[in-house]
């Protein structure tokens, strides 16, 4: 599924509920025999530290950053910043293809012919709601579809990043359709409810039925929908297992599984995540990073995604998404009034309760994303930011962190300015990112962890 979805404020927030972990499934047997030979392959700690950012000689972390960043080599570094800058540009051709197409819907009157043809097919206003919405998606994703092939199938393969054929990749963007379809409708039926009994206060009702739908597919996500996409497995291995349940267990984490999930499928990237709450909550990382990872790397990370866990990520960003959604509603209310009561007759569409007028609520919350997009990005970095110190502690392996964030840059470019940081970053950059260990990592220098020498 297109994860860059997540970061959007789109239609109705309704890609809030995409899948990001699952409840373990029943491995095919030859994946379960991948998984063991991927555990054994991380049995190791060995960490290759640049001589500057040993902890034996005069450190200093600025001196440490500046060497970890230089084991780059120039093509890799100029080939990662490439793929993060074209995305700024994709950032823009997303909002003006998308804006385009809500326009022309309107403009065209070929949203009047959609919602004429659910029409004709039942007198139920819940269904005809529903039928409308299939089609708006059906034809909104097909006339995006190239744009859709060319960022998440062509581009990725061109920078190395994905590993699924064009069948495996159709597959799961047909399924993310299915369900954008079921989950969407329901809430775009509802929402329309609430514009038909409710004409006036429809902007506050109708913040409080998205933000309870958000909630709710926050909490079936893990369990209902990431297995459409990937298989989930417990992870046995006792020397990768072991430690992190040791940690979650320090930090008063009630985690008594770790799951790992077969990433590799769809990407090289390495990642993991702490998802779901209210008793769906899983601690998960890819496969890749298993594969590609030593051990201090890995407790590096998931310090970070426990740090999540105990600063309450989950709840502050449900609070923050929900204040956004009844002021992304307030402007709806405003917005909609004032082009409806200018256009509505050339577009044909009765009232702000006629679903005719879906295209232009679309195109007013693409353009609110769009422009609120630095803003978000900056709170979910700074989010990141608190999980990664919060890593640096419970893990305690500062180079491990270092390494990882190395990793990372191989799709994130490594050294911005701080201006392009904080308009396109959604997470640190890797300086912000292994400075911050090398800080960390020279005010612990005389613990026994940070002292001895790197094999």
């Amino acid at each position: 599924m297109n994860h860059h979805r997540l970061r959007r404020i789109g239609l109705f927030l309704i890609l809030a509920a995409s899948p990001l972990a699952a409840n373990a499934q029943t491995p095919h047997p030859s994946q379960a025999s991948d998984l063991a030979k991927t555990a054994s392959v991380v049995a190791r700690t060995q960490l290759l530290v640049p001589a500057a950012a040993q902890a034996s000689g005069p450190f200093e972390p600025g001196t440490a950053t500046n060497a970890y960043l230089a084991t780059v080599p120039p093509d890799k570094r100029a080939r990662s910043d490439a793929y993060f800058e074209g995305g700024y540009w994709l950032l823009l051709w997303n909002f003006l293809a998308s804006s385009a197409v809500y326009v022309l819907l309107l403009t065209t009157r070929g949203s009047v012919l959609m919602r004429n043809v659910a029409e004709r097919m039942t007198r139920f206003k819940v269904l005809q709601t529903f039928l409308y919405w299939v089609q708006f998606v059906v034809v909104t994703s097909v006339v995006l579809f190239p744009l859709v092939v060319y960022q998440g199938f062509v581009r990725e393969h061109q920078y190395g990043l994905a590993t699924q054929t064009f069948g495996s990749w159709l597959t799961d963007q047909l399924k993310g359709l299915a369900v954008g379809i079921v989950l969407g409708g329901l809430l775009v039926t509802a929402i329309y409810a609430v514009l038909r009994r409710a004409p006036r206060a429809w902007w506050i009702w109708g913040s409080v039925v998205t933000i309870l739908f958000l909630m709710f597919g926050a909490l079936i996500a893990p369990v209902y929908i990431a297995p459409l996409f990937n298989t989930y497995t417990k992870l046995d291995d006792p020397r990768v297992k072991d430690p992190i349940l040791s940690m979650a267990r320090a930090n008063g984490i009630p985690a008594s599984e770790v799951y790992v999930v077969d990433a590799s499928r769809q990407t090289t990237r390495v990642s993991a995540n702490v998802s779901g709450f209210l008793g769906t909550e899983r601690i998960t990382l890819n496969d890749n990073l298993l594969k590609r990872c030593t051990l201090p790397e890995i407790q590096a990370v998931m310090g970070h995604e426990m740090g999540h866990y105990v600063l309450n990520h989950v709840y502050k960003h449900a609070l923050f998404f929900s204040v956004l959604t009844v002021l992304s509603f307030a402007f709806l209310w405003w917005a909609v009034g004032l082009a409806l009561g200018r256009w509505a007759g050339a577009w044909q569409v009765r009232g702000v309760d006629d679903v005719a007028a879906l295209p232009l609520f679309a195109l007013l919350l693409a353009i609110s994303g769009f422009l609120l997009t630095p803003i978000v990005n900056s709170y979910i970095r700074v989010a990141e930011y608190e999980a990664d110190i919060f890593g640096l502690n419970a893990a305690e392996q500062p180079d491990g962190e270092a390494l990882v964030a190395l990793k990372l840059g191989e799709y994130r470019k490594l050294d911005p300015g701080a201006f392009e940081e904080i308009m396109f970053f959604d997470h640190p950059s890797g300086r912000t990112r292994i400075h911050a260990a090398m800080q960390w990592k020279a005010e612990h220098l005389g613990d026994s962890h940070t002292s001895r020498p790197e094999p």
